[in-house]
């Protein structure tokens, strides 16, 4: 298949996205407020085997602006959960690769131990395979409490090395293949930013996932989860307080209205949270060291609101 390259959109109105209450235009600007902590990320830091094309958060051999976190850091917020009863349901690891991190398997074994689910988004290659006996560890001892969502960005091998490097679909493929193998609950992360509809999207990996023998459902947004691109630097529209009745979208359902991410900067000495996933860097959000300080209302006053959560429909627990 002859697939175009993404279209080329206009660059961003450089007024917008300034101030937390107002937009370019004048108008209130739209704010999330956090209904419930259903899934608390945990950023394990920025390093990755990979130097992808498009990563949102550059992650790299070489980027470590965002320090690996420890057990132990970990472990408070996941006191502060069970202390004031969050009823959280999810603790999401993602990077970076997340097997870079040398504690992950102890993060991973104590928030199982918890009761909690553990999602991990992984590339699948060799950082989580030289840990491959620790997982087997874990997977036998909680199940499917356990998930690994594997990154393969487009369903041809040509396409995914365009983001992701050359030599990079077989090792991830190999690694896609053994936890499924193990028995592990995996699903897919793609995207969407090639020029196909979401149907061709589905069945492109339907047939690739079909043919390596996978028990995944191409069809389920669970089972393969398609993000929308991010570009901040692309034009976007703000949103407004209107926003929510004209385009029939409720505030609940965006991202920072279910969860909060943990990220530990480099050369800081603790942890902060963030409102989400999408906003590793940002100063502006920052909203304290605590799981209750960050529990304030969200402005939505950065593009990846707009594009991604609001008009993108994107969001990253595991469902």
């Amino acid at each position: 298949m002859d697939i175009a390259a993404p279209s080329k959109v206009a660059p961003l109105d450089v007024s917008k996205f300034r101030d937390p209450l107002i937009t370019a235009g004048g108008d209130a600007r739209a704010s999330v407020a956090l209904k419930q902590l259903q899934t608390l990320w945990i950023n394990t830091g920025t390093l990755c085997n990979l130097t992808c094309v498009n990563c949102y958060i550059e992650s790299s051999p070489t980027n470590d602006r965002l320090a690996y976190i420890t057990t132990d850091e970990i472990r408070a917020y996941l006191d502060e959960i069970a202390v004031d009863g969050l009823g959280t349901e999810e603790i999401g690891f993602t990077g970076g690769e997340p097997f870079m991190n040398p504690d992950m398997i102890g993060m991973l074994d104590l928030t199982l131990s918890r009761g909690l689910r553990a999602l991990v988004l992984t590339n699948a290659m060799k950082p989580m395979w030289k840990m491959r006996e620790g997982l087997l560890g874990l997977r036998e001892k909680y199940g499917d409490k356990l998930v690994l969502r594997v990154s393969i960005d487009h369903y041809d091998p040509a396409h995914h090395e365009k983001e992701r490097g050359p030599r990079s679909w077989q090792p991830a493929i190999d690694g896609l293949k053994w936890v499924s193998d193990n028995d592990f609950n995996i699903n897919v992360a793609g995207r969407t930013f090639w020029d196909e509809t979401e149907d061709d999207l589905r069945a492109g990996y339907g047939a690739l996932f079909a043919g390596l023998g996978l028990p995944i459902d191409p069809l389920s947004p669970v089972d393969l989860v398609l993000f929308p691109e991010m570009d901040e630097m692309a034009d976007v529209p703000e949103i407004t307080t209107a926003c929510w009745g004209i385009l029939d979208v409720s505030p609940d359902a965006m991202m920072c209205a279910t969860s909060r991410m943990v990220v530990k900067h480099r050369g800081a000495s603790s942890p902060v949270v963030m409102p989400c996933t999408l906003l590793p860097y940002d100063e502006r959000f920052e909203m304290g060291e605590t799981l209750a300080e960050a529990a304030a209302d969200v402005p939505l006053n950065h593009p990846h609101c707009a594009k991604f959560c609001v008009l993108g429909g994107g969001a990253c627990s595991a469902g």
